[in-house]
Parts: structure tokens; C-alpha cells; sequence
């Protein structure tokens, strides 16, 4: 697909799994991910150096508003952008009572509706694989910050992901049930689950919630998006690289790799 077909196709799919994302992905909402993302949120919101009272954040690619609920929880003005008017509808019936959140409808593409230094932060989770040019979307979202301002990335698989390295190979297969009764039962009585099926033999590469960078030779890489920050004149706050805790695993094994291996990385910088 071309870029304005695969975006077309990502607003079309959030607007179909907006209601029910979240009981979709086990794998984000759970206890342990979410305290792990409300915990690096504040690191984030520390390494912010401008003067501004309150501070003003964009959700970039919200979703169901998993960044914008503890970015509102911080006191942070939030602008919650996606593609999908079905996200936004959901985001607009949460959060319109906080006084700290509104909606923005973005193209996929860029940040062109937005001026510069527009934000104090500026935080993406599980997005960036989802657009079409990743590094310009990143370029973008420097754009829009304030000097002082951070950039929050977070929730994309690293290298080791794809390079399954002896540990990880090891977790997984202590980690994961030999039968997850639960997806089984899911994916039988999913009739929508037939048509991706079948797409999904027409194209090995079709996923139901337009995945894209996610290939071993395609996906997204860090150390380029480090590069660039740098060159745009970021510095580096955090780069730490997480086991990430999906909800079918065994937790005791979990515990016992957590800082053996890891699959996912988050990065804050911040702009001098």
C-alpha cells in the first residue's frame, strides 16, 4: 500500500476498534505496563525545563487516551491527536471534564496544523510503527516543542526483539502458556477474524490495526531516531530498554527476566 492508502487504512481501523481497543490489548493494559508508564511519564515530566504553568503536552497518535489520562493526572494541558475521529470521540467523553484535555484531528503525515514551539512535551506510545515515515513524524514533533522542552517515545520493539537472543528465546517459552485458552476462544468466536485471516493469507504482511514497521527488515530503529534527535539539538534523559508484561504470561517468570532481557525501549530527550 502507498502512504495515503496505509493511513486511510489505520484511521479506518481506529475508527472500528476504538470502543474496544482497550480490552483488545492485554498486553498494554495491565497493572504492571501501566505503572510502568505512569512511572516513566514522570521522569519525563521532571526533565521538562520551561517556565510554563500549566505545562502543555500532545498525545501524539492517542489512541483511547493511554499517555493522555496520566499526562491530565500530572496536570498537564493535554492536546490528544490521532487519525481516527472514533478515538477522539472516546477522548473528548473521558477527559472533557478534567478542564485539562482537547482533541486534534491529524493527518498522519505531519504536524502541519500545529505551529512551532507549540509544547512542553511532546509523547508518542505504540505509534510510531503505525506511520508510514516515522522519522519525519519524530522531526515533527521536534518541531513543535518549546526550548526546555521533552519528547517522550515510548513502547516499540528494539533490536533484541527481532535478534532473539538465548534469554529471550528462554522467557518466552517459560513465560507463555503451551495454549492460551482465553485468545483461542477470542479468535473462534471473532467473525471479523475470518476476513483478516483471509487477508492476511493474501498478504503475509496485512495486520487488522495497520501494523507497518514491524518486519525484522523493516522496523522501527532506534539508533536513528537517536541520531536524529541529536542532530536537532536534543540531549538524552533517558534510553532504557523493558521487558514488556503482556497478561497471558507467568509473572514469577517475568520477575525472574525482567533484567535479563528486554523487547521494547522508551526515550526522553530534551531540547537545549
Amino acid at each position: 500500500m502507498q502512504s495515503d492508502e496505509q493511513i486511510q487504512f489505520n484511521k479506518q481501523a481506529g475508527d472500528r476498534v476504538s470502543a474496544r481497543y482497550e480490552r483488545l490489548h492485554g498486553e498494554i493494559f495491565n497493572l504492571i505496563e501501566q505503572q510502568r508508564l505512569r512511572d516513566a511519564l514522570s521522569v519525563a515530566r521532571s526533565a521538562v525545563k520551561t517556565a510554563a504553568v500549566p505545562l502543555k503536552a500532545l498525545d501524539y497518535g492517542c489512541g483511547s487516551g493511554n499517555l493522555t489520562r496520566y499526562l491530565i493526572e500530572l496536570g498537564i494541558y493535554t492536546v490528544s491527536a490521532d487519525v481516527s475521529e472514533g478515538f477522539l470521540a472516546l477522548i473528548e467523553s473521558r477527559f472533557r471534564q478534567t478542564g485539562l484535555s482537547e482533541g486534534l484531528l491529524i493527518n498522519g503525515k505531519d504536524l502541519s496544523n500545529v505551529p512551532d514551539g507549540s509544547f512542553d512535551l511532546a509523547a508518542t506510545y505504540s505509534v510510531l510503527h503505525h506511520v508510514p515515515d516515522y522519522l519525519h513524524v519524530v522531526r515533527e514533533m521536534c518541531r513543535v516543542l518549546k526550548p526546555g522542552g521533552v519528547i517522550y517515545l515510548d513502547h516499540e520493539v528494539n533490536e533484541s526483539y527481532f535478534r532473539r537472543p538465548k534469554e529471550y528465546i528462554e522467557f518466552l517459552r517459560k513465560a507463555r502458556p503451551i495454549i492460551n485458552v482465553r485468545r483461542c476462544l477470542r479468535l473462534l468466536l471473532d467473525v471479523r477474524g475470518y476476513i483478516h485471516i483471509i487477508r492476511r493469507l493474501m498478504n503475509p504482511r496485512y495486520k487488522p490495526e495497520g501494523d507497518i514497521h514491524v518486519w525484522p527488515d523493516d522496523h522501527v530503529e532506534w539508533d536513528k531516531i537517536e541520531q536524529l534527535l541529536v542532530s536537532e539539538g536534543f540531549e538524552i534523559v533517558l534510553k532504557q530498554d523493558y521487558l514488556l508484561y503482556r497478561n497471558h504470561y507467568n509473572l514469577d517468570v517475568y520477575k525472574q527476566y525482567k533484567d535479563k532481557c528486554a523487547d521494547e525501549t522508551v526515550l526522553i530527550a530534551r531540547k537545549q
